[in-house]
């Protein structure tokens, strides 16, 4: 079962909620309305003890933080 992160269009509030099925509707807990969307959520993967994307930057190069300018996107925000 994933878990994705939703926004309110009505009331602005974000949630987290457990989706079963892609067409399934989604309320707000906050104000019950059904307007909601399916945020973009960040994860991140290690596979045999190194992350993707080590040791250069998965972000391009027009990415400038002090993390993925140093190729090592692990300890940016991005």
């Amino acid at each position: 079962m994933p878990m994705y992160e939703f926004r309110c269009n009505k009331c602005g509030g974000t949630f987290e909620e457990l989706v079963f099925a892609s067409d399934e509707t989604v309320s707000c807990p906050q104000c019950g309305s059904q307007d909601t969307e399916k945020m973009l959520s960040k994860c991140a993967h290690k596979t045999a003890g190194f992350a993707i994307g080590e040791g250069s930057s998965s972000h391009g190069s027009s990415c400038s933080c002090a993390g993925c300018s140093g190729g090592n996107c692990a300890t940016c925000a991005h």
